[in-house]
């Protein structure tokens, strides 16, 4: 890019994006038919310019003609690739059919399609219309033709009410059977509390080694705090080396890489939970056949803070032996008397400041009073008003408390 631009140079009209057959043309003309110095009579200004532009005007034509050849090849690639990647999408393949058939060029095609589109939807003809005459035949005529294609019969005065009736027809089910395919670990949804709990060894936990080696998120910090977190299956991996296991549950010796996938499909699991970066969640794609078929199928993504919340709610949902608790979605509120959390028929909320000092949490039923005679499913008695000293701790005490009570039994 140079600072002064002169139009006589093939240079700069090649700098400023002009291809080289271009540049060299209009460099040309530049240097035929010069701008005249600005103190030349005006009229012999307007017609140099006139001259220039009638030289030119070949070469304009010739680009136009250019760049709207690049733009039909192009959308044309476009739908050849939407279709190598699965577009299931009937107006894609009446393009390229018009275009390998029937020799229409991209408008024609377009047009095709959507006349074919038209007609198989059951829908009355409605050809295009343009303001340019030739590009209206063009268009008209390729609308006609696939709307034949398609089943349209124009001079059948049935013909709307017969593709209409075709249309909305049920399919047999045969018709619309597709073939599943398993979905990819990168493609798997967030860690939420929706999902059920599942017992520890029924949960399979597989994180990168960038965050074994590093503990960004602090993920075994985390784990190693959850009881019951003994029974869980865990697995490492690497980009290069692929999954590897660290540990395949209590009292068990990690598998070699032999037999590991004969190892995780031969078990129970319930839910699988991957924490990887970029390179190793393809790595794990490439892989993903040892993994097993689960309940549940999650990855964590985005943020470190929001990696970190979104381990916590798998965390939250393992269920260590003999304990009991609700899964499902707690729906939080910031009132103006402070947090409260609701799930099924109980609401936690916080109370106010305790005396001497402390936090009051109180849990309430249905009826809005304290939920009161509530036992665990082993008898345990639950309270519906605790103390925490610590204000920070308040969500996850009362995510607690409203899972105790929403698995709990009332005898009074």
């Amino acid at each position: 890019m140079t600072d002064a631009f002169d139009p006589a140079d093939a240079g700069c009209w090649m700098a400023h994006g002009r291809p080289a057959h271009h540049a060299q043309a209009l460099a040309e003309a530049w240097r035929r038919f010069p701008d005249l110095p600005n103190g030349a009579p005006l009229d012999a200004r307007m017609a140099r310019s006139r001259e220039r532009i009638q030289v030119l005007r070949p070469l304009n034509e010739a680009m136009r003609l250019e760049t709207e050849l690049q733009r039909r090849a192009a959308n044309f690639a476009s739908i050849e690739r939407q279709i190598a990647q699965g577009s299931t999408d009937s107006r894609h393949a009446a393009i390229l059919r018009a275009r390998d058939v029937h020799g229409y060029d991209w408008d024609a095609a377009f047009s095709y399609a959507d006349g074919f589109y038209a007609a198989r939807a059951g829908w009355v003809a409605r050809p295009p219309s343009s303001s340019h005459r030739d590009q209206a035949d063009e268009r008209r005529l390729g609308y006609d033709r696939g709307f034949l294609d398609g089943g349209g019969q124009p001079d059948d005065i049935f013909d709307v009410a017969r593709r209409s009736f075709a249309a909305t027809s049920p399919q047999p089910a045969v018709d619309m059977a597709r073939p599943a395919t398993r979905p990819r670990p990168s493609q798997w949804p967030s860690p939420t509390d929706a999902p059920a709990p599942a017992s520890w060894h029924r949960r399979l936990l597989l994180f990168g080694s960038s965050e074994f080696a590093t503990g960004t998120i602090g993920i075994l910090a985390m784990f190693g705090e959850r009881p019951g977190h003994e029974a869980a299956t865990l697995l490492l991996i690497d980009a290069e080396s692929g999954i590897r296991a660290l540990s395949t549950g209590a009292g068990s010796a990690p598998a070699d890489d032999g037999n590991l996938r004969h190892l995780l499909h031969q078990r129970d699991y319930a839910d699988i939970l991957i924490v990887a970066d970029d390179a190793e969640l393809s790595r794990i794609d490439a892989d993903a056949d040892v993994l097993p078929l689960t309940r549940t199928m999650e990855r964590t993504r985005n943020s470190v803070i929001q990696q970190r919340a979104q381990f916590r709610h798998w965390l939250a949902r393992g269920r260590a032996p003999g304990v009991q608790f609700a899964g499902g979605h707690i729906r939080w509120s910031k009132m103006a008397a402070g947090l409260s959390g609701r799930l099924g028929d109980f609401t936690a909320r916080h109370a106010g400041r305790a005396e001497p000092r402390g936090h009051r949490i109180v849990v309430e039923d249905a009826s809005g009073d304290l939920a009161r005679g509530y036992r665990t499913a082993h008898g345990q008695e639950l309270h519906p008003e605790i103390v925490i000293g610590n204000k920070s701790h308040a969500r996850s005490t009362m995510a607690s408390l409203l899972r105790q009570y929403a698995a709990a039994l009332r005898f009074e």
